[in-house]
């Protein structure tokens, strides 16, 4: 189990106690800090304090930020099993978890190399609201992956590691792992779900949506999602090179690598206006209404900034969160 924990001090606590209480066992269990600003570490030991039990330990802390690709990666290198269970630190693994997705990977003769299960939909509080249901991955192939992406939470995954021997670490950059993942296990041994929930997902992590206050903080948040997109893209193409997929891949993404090197052309602080205009000119390939709102939020600051804070000011709070969970 690769626990990957950052920034999450108040309710860590929970999802190592529930790491130590896996039924499967010997499980190998590495919880690691990515360098955080809070007492996230601290809470860490403390909940390891004293355990006794069956599964071997291994608490660690980096000593800089790596972000969540080049976290779950320096993980998977370090861990020592076949099956690579994948946990957050502020989500919580039902006791069973282990068992079951070892059973179900053992009753697919260990062919799959990615297995999603479904998850309990749990507020700050940790009340259960909801089961959330994955999409069924069994018959989903690279094809169908690049008409459309299929709904899924890398909180609930498992990865066999011969993925990480195959493609190597993940690049750092990525803010999402889950559909890196998912091409990688369908470029191999395919994916299966199984739909049991075996996560308790908390609310308010990466999937929630945050308040933007004014036009700097959007673009700011705009660059800094782009930066992931691109990162992913990239990993995308560099992963269909080892399997000979270029060609396919790169011609079915091409028009999510436009907008996202549109995007980072228009949000690029150092752009002179008579560039962000060639540029705008240039990306005919990238809906108009993107390239408008871009070349909008870049060249007329004056104009939307006060109908982004009017926005925020009125913004009714109680709406779904990114990933479509509904307002409580």
């Amino acid at each position: 189990m690769l626990l990957a924990c950052y920034g999450q001090a108040d309710v860590v606590g929970d999802a190592v106690r529930a790491a130590l209480a896996q039924t499967y066992s010997p499980m190998e269990i590495l919880i690691s800090d990515d360098a955080s600003p809070d007492a996230t570490f601290e809470r860490i030991q403390q909940a390891v304090q004293g355990y006794r039990g069956p599964h071997h330990i291994t608490v660690r802390r980096n000593s800089e930020n790596l972000g969540i690709s080049a976290h779950f990666s320096q993980l998977a290198q370090l861990a020592q099993g076949e099956l690579l269970i994948v946990a957050a630190g502020d989500d919580i693994s039902e006791p069973q978890r282990g068992e079951r997705l070892v059973a179900h990977w053992l009753s697919h003769g260990k062919k799959p190399d990615l297995i999603a299960s479904d998850l309990l939909d749990i507020d700050a509080q940790g009340q259960v609201h909801a089961v959330l249901t994955h999409t069924h991955l069994d018959d989903w192939s690279v094809a169908r992956w690049l008409q459309a992406r299929p709904w899924l939470v890398g909180a609930s995954h498992a990865w066999s590691k011969r993925l990480f021997d195959r493609f190597g670490p993940m690049q750092r950059g990525a803010e999402a792992e889950d559909q890196i993942m998912l091409l990688r296990a369908l470029l191999s041994g395919g994916a299966t779900t199984l739909h049991e929930p075996l996560v308790r997902w908390r609310r308010g992590g990466l999937s929630a949506k945050r308040r933007v206050p004014d036009l700097a903080t959007l673009r700011a948040a705009m660059a800094r999602g782009n930066r992931a997109t691109l990162s992913a893209l990239q990993q995308h193409l560099t992963d269909a090179a080892i399997c000979n997929q270029s060609d396919l891949i790169k011609a079915a993404l091409r028009s999510e690598l436009a907008r996202a090197q549109y995007t980072a052309a228009m949000l690029d602080p150092e752009a002179s206006a008579k560039n962000a205009w060639q540029t705008f000119v240039g990306a005919s390939d990238v809906a108009l209404g993107l390239r408008l709102r871009l070349l909008g939020y870049t060249r007329l600051p004056w104009l939307y900034d006060p109908l982004i804070r009017l926005k925020a000011k009125w913004k009714i709070s109680r709406h779904p969160d990114a990933a479509n969970r509904p307002a409580l």
